[in-house]
């Protein structure tokens, strides 16, 4: 009689869609805390920093610095929060952590400009969080050259700057930095709840020893592997948009992250080492996966590790169906290496099952 290779694979999704089903822990687990993950990464996650604390010194006060510190507060990037009356006092108040920056405007400010000299002005940026010291450096440095230009504009008679750059933001065009993470976040929180609870599955059966009765019984390994795959497999599924490329690329990347947990599952011996053994895979697709930084500026030995992980290619899908609106022959390969991905993950989860019955 010949052997079929997904032999009992009803009997088992029967039984393990129920054990889903009557577990609300498993449940809880697999939905709340990506739900959560995904508010607090859409709202939290925001590199745009907005209303840095500024205190001022000035020493000019004409209605022309007066003027020149608005151009600051208009950027949104600065919000005055007091004036201080010396140098020592804006340092204080920036080392006390009590503002981001200072701004000194010296005595000669307006004078100098209506003179035609350069009139210097001191900004303390406060550099402990590189990130905001940036923006605040940046902005700054942007609002000293607009005026400065409108200056010699006014010198020269000049209605036009000789050069104008007239940049087209494309996909973000408001640059909102949570439009970049959400995709990716999709990603992370697909692994956390499906490469664990798959994991756990398997190691559960191994703890009640129920797993023993699972092998005496007429399942193939491939049958049983599947079977504990697929409830998990719709759950997952249940976290993803409509959109049909979309949906697809989820598809694949959930069978990929699932049969992952059956990975940790053929090696982990009590839920704790399932845990222990998901987070491994978990931290690199972190921080490897271009989630959060390039890839291109990671030494190339981390770009390898990246190129071993699902989350790599499936971030990049997202991005470019979300974001880019790509098209299939835009975003194939990273679709294709995903689906060989997944499918020799399970094909090497049913073999090292069989290894390690025998």
């Amino acid at each position: 009689m010949k052997r079929r290779p997904f032999r009992g694979l009803g009997a088992i999704l029967f039984k393990e869609f129920i054990v889903v089903w009557r577990d609300p822990m498993t449940l809880f687990f697999m939905f709340f805390p990506p739900l959560v993950e995904m508010i607090a990464f859409g709202y939290a996650l925001d590199t745009d920093v907005k209303h840095m604390a500024l205190v001022i010194l000035n020493e000019d006060r004409t209605v022309e610095s007066r003027q020149f510190i608005d151009r600051f507060v208009n950027t949104e990037t600065f919000r005055v929060v007091g004036e201080v009356q010396s140098f020592e006092e804006m340092s204080s108040q920036i080392r006390r952590g009590r503002a981001y920056a200072g701004l000194q405007i010296p005595p000669k400010f307006t004078q100098n400009i209506r003179a035609g000299n350069s009139a210097q002005v001191q900004l303390l940026v406060d550099g402990s969080n590189s990130t905001t010291a940036l923006q605040a450096l940046n902005t700054a440095l942007s609002v000293g050259l607009t005026q400065s230009i409108e200056s010699l504009l006014r010198v020269t008679n000049r209605h036009n700057v000789p050069i104008d750059i007239r940049p087209q933001m494309l996909y973000n065009p408001a640059m909102k930095s949570p439009n970049f993470y959400i995709p990716g976040v999709i990603g992370i929180v697909l692994q956390i709840g499906t490469t664990f609870a798959t994991a756990m599955a398997v190691v559960r059966e191994r703890e009640k020893g129920t797993l023993e009765t699972l092998l005496v019984s007429p399942l193939s390994r491939w049958g049983l592997m599947l079977g504990k795959l697929v409830p998990y497999l719709c759950i997952g599924m249940t976290m993803a948009g409509n959109v049909l490329a979309m949906m697809f690329a989820t598809l694949v990347y959930v069978f990929a992250l699932l049969s992952l947990g059956l990975l940790v599952a053929t090696k982990a011996e009590n839920q704790m080492q399932a845990l222990q053994m998901s987070m491994v895979f978990m931290l690199p697709s972190v921080f490897f996966s271009g989630f959060v930084f390039p890839r291109e500026t990671m030494p190339w030995i981390f770009q390898a590790l990246g190129a071993l992980l699902p989350a790599t290619y499936f971030i990049s899908l997202a991005r470019a169906i979300i974001l880019r609106g790509a098209h299939f022959f835009e975003y194939w390969p990273h679709l294709l290496v995903l689906i060989i991905m997944s499918i020799l993950l399970f094909a090497f989860c049913a073999l090292l099952f069989r290894k390690k019955i025998g």
